[in-house]
């Protein structure tokens, strides 16, 4: 359950960028804004940069004693010593990853709208499962939506259950009241001018 307790309100998700600085000076906004949770995910950069961004990441996370979870890449996050890895349900067995990673170590799985995947996920030692998109998402525009009732029925899996997809200020509000623990936000976060991320964290972080 210790891992379990990290998860909650803002889940900051990094936007694909080369530009590294950048990156940093966004990431570090939004935990200054109060993001308590960050994961490192590109789906374009080459392994070198993935190295080099991730490794940055991890190294003004543990300045701000914020957990850093790494996309997919479950080598890269045990090289690096980051928090924990999140998969996909395309990304192996979630018993495996497991395994792989320790039981120090924080282990997310996408779960989209699919209860008996939660399930499953929780029963071999996920500390969170995901579910999403719960709106019109443009980083994923063709991702399955998945009802906000899996909130109310995740309860009974007694680990965190994170909102992704689509979440804006307007509509965030309606996933905390359906019972997410944590909202993983993409595109309203980091799609603006820098000075503007930290006050935009700041108002997420207010519905928790």
């Amino acid at each position: 359950m210790l891992n379990s307790a990290k998860i909650h309100g803002l889940y900051a998700i990094t936007p694909d960028l080369e530009d590294t600085d950048l990156l940093c000076k966004m990431v570090e906004a939004s935990i200054l804004g109060g993001a308590r949770v960050i994961q490192y995910r590109n789906k374009v950069a080459k392994e070198t940069q993935r190295i080099v961004q991730a490794r940055a990441l991890q190294a003004i996370c543990l300045q701000h004693q914020i957990p850093l979870i790494i996309n997919d890449h479950i080598a890269l996050c045990l090289e690096l010593g980051a928090a924990g890895v999140h998969i996909g349900g395309g990304d192996g067995d979630i018993a495996a990853a497991k395994a792989e990673i320790g039981p120090g170590k924080i282990l997310g799985v996408s779960c989209y709208g699919d209860f008996t995947r939660a399930q499953k996920a929780a029963e071999l030692g996920a500390d969170y499962v995901a579910f999403g998109a719960c709106f019109p998402s443009n980083t994923k525009p063709n991702a399955p939506r998945a009802e906000l009732n899996l909130f109310e029925l995740a309860k009974t899996l007694h680990i965190p259950c994170v909102a992704i997809g689509g979440i804006t200020l307007e509509n965030v509000g309606s996933v905390v009241t359906a019972g997410a623990s944590a909202v993983a936000v993409i595109g309203e976060l980091f799609n603006r001018d820098l000075q503007e991320i930290a006050p935009c964290a700041k108002q997420f972080s207010s519905f928790f």
